[in-house]
């Protein structure tokens, strides 16, 4: 019988890795890795406002991180720096504005390696109803926005031609990502939030020859990371968040061999990105 802290550090994390899945892979298709390491920085500030404000740390985290959505679409339409620049600035500034935040907070003792590294054995109940909850959210809207994301993917101009509310798409997506940071964080850790996010799509990348098979396929490879992650922690003792992403990175490795040799098989259609 596993303990209970480690049923729950697995549900938790199988539960994180089945929606970053779908979602990985319009990071990864769109190019925006920078975009979610940009938000996950960001989640230190919410962790600063919700003790501030003794309200629940996820829903503090969800309100930085759109606060940032809202900050960058703002800064973008001023088209006077370039996007990943503006990330750049806004993902070190919200971090370090957190860490700022966070000493001034008084009665309260953080252990900051968690937030920055994940504890995911630390995951409890509300944690659990959190990242359910959430991800029936998250992956009810992906399913709503698949078709609009997928030809705002592959053709922004065409999309919009054909009608697509861009811009109302666009916003809808970096809000998903923000929700998927605030719920993943315990998981891995504000610094490693996006290699969950990113490594499992990566890996399905070359495998899948349809967008929804790369989904599919992504959130298998997250799971199997968690999975991996976690029973390697167990045995050997090494930090759980960290554990999860080279389980990630081994996954990804397998995929790239894998993937090396249906390269060669005819009439294989590579996914969007390819």
């Amino acid at each position: 019988m596993l303990d209970d802290f480690f049923a729950r550090a697995l549900l938790g994390g199988i539960g994180v890795a089945l929606l970053a899945g779908p979602l990985g892979c319009f990071v990864v298709w769109r190019r925006m890795a920078y975009l979610g390491d940009s938000l996950a920085h960001g989640a230190l500030l919410g962790v600063a406002l919700g003790l501030v404000l003794g309200i629940d740390l996820t829903i503090g985290i969800v309100a930085s991180s759109v606060a940032l959505v809202a900050m960058l679409l703002l800064l973008q339409r001023q088209r006077r720096l370039a996007g990943d620049t503006l990330l750049v600035i806004l993902a070190h500034g919200a971090l370090s504005l957190g860490l700022v935040a966070v000493s001034f907070v008084e009665g309260q003792r953080l252990d900051l390696m968690a937030y920055l590294f994940g504890d995911i054995l630390a995951v409890g109940r509300a944690d659990l109803i959190w990242i359910y909850a959430g991800g029936v959210v998250i992956l009810s809207a992906i399913a709503y926005l698949w078709r609009p994301l997928l030809a705002l993917t592959v053709h922004e101009e065409l999309a919009r031609a054909e009608g697509a509310r861009v811009t109302l798409v666009s916003i809808a997506f970096m809000l998903l990502i923000a929700l998927t940071v605030a719920l993943a964080m315990k998981i891995v850790g504000i610094l490693l939030i996006a290699s969950l996010l990113i490594i499992p799509a990566a890996a399905a990348r070359r495998l899948a020859r349809t967008p929804e098979q790369m989904a599919v396929l992504a959130s298998i490879a997250g799971v199997l990371a968690v999975v991996g992650g976690l029973y390697g922690s167990l045995e050997w003792d090494t930090p759980s968040g960290p554990s999860i992403v080279v389980a990630a990175l081994a996954v990804f490795l397998l995929g790239l061999a894998a993937g090396a040799g249906r390269q060669l098989i005819p009439g294989r259609h590579r996914p969007i990105g390819g």
